[in-house]
Formats: C-alpha cells, sequence, structure tokens
C-alpha cells in the first residue's frame, strides 16, 4: 500500500498504458460493434440514434487521428 495520500498518487500504472496499435484496434472493435447497431436502428428512434452516430464520429476521428496524428483538423 502506498504511503501517500490518495490525491498525490498517479492514476497511471503500466497497466493503464497502451500502444496506438492496441488504442487502434480497440477504437476498430467498438466502431465495428456500432455499425451495425445503427443500421437497425429506424428513423423512429431519433434520439438513440443520434447518440450512436456521434459516439461513431468521435471514435472514427479518433481513430484517424491515431493512424495520422500529424493531420490537420
Amino acid at each position: 500500500m502506498s504511503r501517500r495520500p490518495e490525491s498525490e498518487r498517479s492514476d497511471w500504472t503500466d497497466l493503464d498504458l497502451l500502444t496506438r496499435e492496441e488504442a487502434a484496434g480497440r477504437l476498430r472493435d467498438e466502431i465495428a460493434e456500432l455499425e451495425p447497431r445503427l443500421s437497425r436502428l429506424a428513423e423512429e428512434d431519433g434520439a438513440e440514434r443520434e447518440l450512436v452516430e456521434s459516439r461513431l464520429r468521435a471514435l472514427r476521428d479518433a481513430a484517424a487521428e491515431l493512424a495520422d496524428p500529424g493531420a490537420p483538423e
């Protein structure tokens, strides 16, 4: 157990860190799970559809940034 107060301890451990490849793989996996879900949502499911579309945009943006970190936004 650490003797430092909780507020002074780091959140990071070696287990928390991902390589760019690992992070990209996780993003691709989540995108692959959400795409079929989005296609199954009917137009009547407007609120849920919006949430899934927003999540997919964010995941795709993050994946693109990992693929080309120097690209302008």
